[in-house]
């Protein structure tokens, strides 16, 4: 795999013209990114209950802590932690990843080891590093909450159970999406929605060999790399990742599966000197900077915003 990166790495360098004058009319369907599709109708009713147990401190075996409290939906789908804690506030062992477009990747965490939201809800409840609970202990929490079970009544036809809880949570998480980023507007044919400043950092981005990597919907989160591959990129473990989206990405500091490079620029330069051998300019990284800045996309009407410097704690939805 690093062979082949490489070899299509040299073909894209050969040709730096492409970089020298964009323009800034973009080629419908000929791009390696596209735009994030319309989000498909849900149930509002399923989708509603979804978000209030993912903010639900119940979630966890001491009622302490909701899937809100890494995944911050108000801010980036994150947090601003190198790694978060765990319930004794030891630091888990990688970087928390946005929740946003989650579901566009095509596995999820860092080590593509879950396929469904499903099961990640599930595995995540059980983990003693974060949840320290089971699905079963929040079914029998939320079977002695009247209201819950008639929430759940509502939106399922029956009392709390497993498979509702699970699938309740994954159809929210589906639902967090941030359509309406600049790019995509430009890729829609708004050629006023970036700078030529921007189109020239895509430019570049196209003839490094970035977008070898990070392309399609989510510009990136469709393969595993190598991280590393001329020279250390962070803690080693895990060696092999799922290329990790660059939707949002300049509000997701810090950077990396162990949170090491605290902004964007210092990970773009640490990019380019362990994946692709080469040493960026301050140009060169200011101008792909400035394109991953149009990636930044909106929810619920708002562009994502970073996250604020402390956990907040989750909150309570009626």
């Amino acid at each position: 795999m690093a062979c082949f990166l490489l070899a299509l790495v040299c073909l894209n360098a050969a040709s730096p013209a492409t970089a020298q004058s964009p323009t800034l009319q973009a080629r419908a369907g000929q791009e390696p990114i596209t735009a994030i599709p319309t989000v498909p109708t849900r149930d509002p009713r399923r989708l509603a209950l979804g978000e209030r147990l993912f903010n639900d401190r119940r979630l966890s075996h001491d009622d302490t802590h909701s899937c809100f409290s890494c995944h911050d939906t108000r801010t980036n789908g994150a947090s601003a932690n190198a790694q978060d804690l765990t319930p004794e506030g030891r630091p888990l062992a990688l970087n928390t990843p946005t929740i946003f477009n989650a579901g566009l990747n095509f596995r999820l965490n860092w080590e593509g080891n879950v396929r469904s939201f499903e099961d990640h809800a599930e595995q995540t409840l059980r983990n003693p590093a974060i949840m320290a609970s089971s699905a079963n202990e929040v079914v029998s929490k939320l079977r002695a909450d009247p209201e819950a079970v008639r929430q759940f009544r509502d939106a399922y036809g029956r009392a709390p159970d497993v498979a509702a809880l699970l699938d309740a949570i994954a159809t929210y998480e589906r639902s967090l999406v941030t359509p309406g980023s600049r790019f995509d507007r430009w890729l829609a044919g708004d050629a006023a929605a970036i700078t030529r400043d921007e189109l020239s950092g895509y430019e570049l981005f196209k003839s490094l060999g970035c977008i070898t990597c990070h392309q399609g919907v989510n510009v990136g989160g469709n393969l595993f790399q190598q991280h590393g591959i001329f020279h250390p990129l962070g803690s080693p473990e895990p060696a092999l990742v799922r290329v990790p989206s660059l939707r949002n990405v300049a509000t997701t500091p810090p950077y990396f599966h162990d949170g090491s490079a605290p902004t964007l620029s210092d990970a773009v330069k640490a990019m380019g000197i362990a994946q692709l051998d080469r040493v960026l300019t301050d140009q060169q990284i200011a101008s792909i900077v400035a394109f991953l800045d149009t990636l930044t996309g909106t929810y619920r009407g708002e562009a994502v915003r970073p996250a604020t410097a402390a956990p907040r704690a989750a909150i309570a939805l009626p």
